[in-house]
């Protein structure tokens, strides 16, 4: 049973509060999932985590947004990653080292947590309020590459040219999540899947051919 423990200053920590809203998330994920979204209430959801209805309305506007926290796992680990692409690095190389480590980690990334959120991505080609959970994840993802392409080109993350390939990358990562989470989902084969290179490089080749070849190269 999930409780709010508050700070010394009377106060729930900022890091508290984020790992109450995703275990939140992780329960009305799994309820929309089970049962769809008209069917799962706030009070369902309270019970799930173990928190009143009203500590639910507390962290959340509605009980379509609970899946927002969830939702955004599908775009964190690739965000984390490309953060730390170093200069010197192709994104085919980045990509395909860094996130081969993140799986090999103790503890790992939390697939669970990554597969939760291809099913709200899939849930979301029906279900318009989560529909509008996955655009403001993709839309973070878009503000988030502006200032990873900004470093790269050495420019302001406002610049125009560079947020119309930080959108074009937000673009590509957007349509690769939601055609793997529908192969996931429709249970298909995923062997091409399981290869992290392969699937890395999918990614890296996609951003490059999105970007024009503006975005992909080691940089001085």
């Amino acid at each position: 049973m999930a409780t709010e423990k508050r700070g010394s200053g009377g106060g729930m920590s900022e890091q508290r509060r984020v790992r109450l809203r995703l275990e939140i998330s992780r329960e009305a994920s799994r309820l929309f999932w089970e049962q769809g979204v008209a069917a799962t209430s706030g009070d369902q959801i309270a019970a799930a985590v173990g928190l009143s209805t009203r500590t639910i309305w507390r962290h959340f506007r509605s009980k379509e947004s609970c899946a927002e926290p969830i939702v955004m796992q599908g775009v964190v680990t690739l965000l984390s990653v490309l953060r730390t692409w170093p200069r010197q690095s192709s994104i085919e190389d980045h990509l395909t080292t860094a996130l081969s480590r993140l799986r090999e980690a103790k503890p790992p990334v939390d697939l669970a947590d990554e597969m939760l959120a291809m099913k709200m991505i899939r849930l979301a080609d029906t279900e318009p309020a989560l529909r509008t959970a996955w655009l403001m994840a993709c839309d973070q993802t878009e503000q988030e590459m502006c200032v990873i392409v900004g470093g790269r080109l050495r420019l302001p993350a406002d610049d125009l040219d560079v947020r119309v390939h930080a959108a074009a990358a937000a673009a590509v990562v957007r349509l690769l999540d939601e055609h793997i989470g529908a192969v996931i989902l429709t249970g298909a084969d995923l062997t091409e899947f399981n290869d992290v290179a392969a699937v890395s490089r999918r990614y890296a080749h996609a951003i490059r051919a999105a970007t024009g070849g503006m975005v992909g190269d080691p940089v001085a």
